[in-house]
């Protein structure tokens, strides 16, 4: 009995192990979430529900105070996949300055909302850039994530990416700065996405750090541009580690 016991473990092991491959590989591979820029003189006047609201910054003089987030739509396709589009719209205090639509597949109910200024942590507290991310509080879900530039009230969504983390595995995306010591905002940076995954083996240790979709990001005028640096969802960088040595060197 004890031998039947200990062959259920393993094969219990194994397959959470599994899942959790397969999690992060579907993620790296799924289509990109589909978002409209909505000039805030344009926006149409529709039904919504307030479901949240975004804090950015308590400080009076800031480019932008808050976000308020409204549910406008819930569409269903021929295979049952729920589509929720939602209308963000952008504050300098009391004042509307922007406003623009994200569409997310298969979102939860119970999702949270929640945003920061700046590219990164250095980035100064006046920053036009402005995070936002989307998704249920709980290891394993996707979160929806968008990096915007909002500059003398004029708005632009210039990337968006999905990540996850379960457990220490998991898939995101990460900014490079080279004039991060600035504080300013750059005019060239760069990002890529990072996954790090379980290995192929039998070893719950043994993991695969993996680099994916290099892109340039240049601002030309008052509009960012973006070039894909690498193949499209295509590894160009692959490393095997163990779980604590990928932990220990963050």
């Amino acid at each position: 009995m004890k031998i039947q016991y200990l062959f259920i473990a393993i094969l219990l092991t194994a397959c959470q192990k599994e899942q959790k491959q397969n999690q992060i590989a579907s993620l790296t591979s799924a289509d990109t979430t589909k978002i409209t820029a909505v000039d805030d003189d344009k926006t149409i006047k529709e039904k919504s529900l307030q479901i949240d609201t975004i804090l950015l910054s308590e400080d009076k003089n800031a480019n932008v105070s808050h976000i308020l987030v409204n549910l406008v739509n819930q569409k269903a396709d021929k295979d049952s996949i729920v589509t929720s589009t939602f209308r963000l719209d952008f504050y300098q205090n009391k004042n509307q300055i922007a406003s623009s639509k994200v569409s997310i597949k298969h979102y939860e109910k119970g999702s949270e909302w929640s945003g920061v200024l700046g590219l990164n942590n250095s980035s100064d507290k006046n920053s036009s850039f402005i995070k936002i991310d989307s998704g249920y509080p709980a290891c394993g879900y996707t979160f929806s994530n968008y990096l915007f530039y909002l500059k003398n009230n004029s708005l632009q969504l210039v990337h968006d990416w999905e990540s996850m983390s379960d457990s220490g595995w998991g898939v995101w995306t990460e900014f490079v700065n080279n004039d991060s010591n600035t504080g300013k905002d750059p005019k060239i940076f760069y990002c890529k996405t990072v996954a790090f995954e379980p290995g192929d083996d039998d070893n719950e240790d043994s993991g695969v750090l993996k680099y994916s979709d290099s892109i340039s990001f240049s601002l030309q005028g008052n509009h960012w541009k973006k070039k894909l640096l690498s193949a499209k969802e295509k590894p160009y960088f692959e490393k095997k580690m163990s779980f604590n040595e990928f932990h220990n060197q963050q």
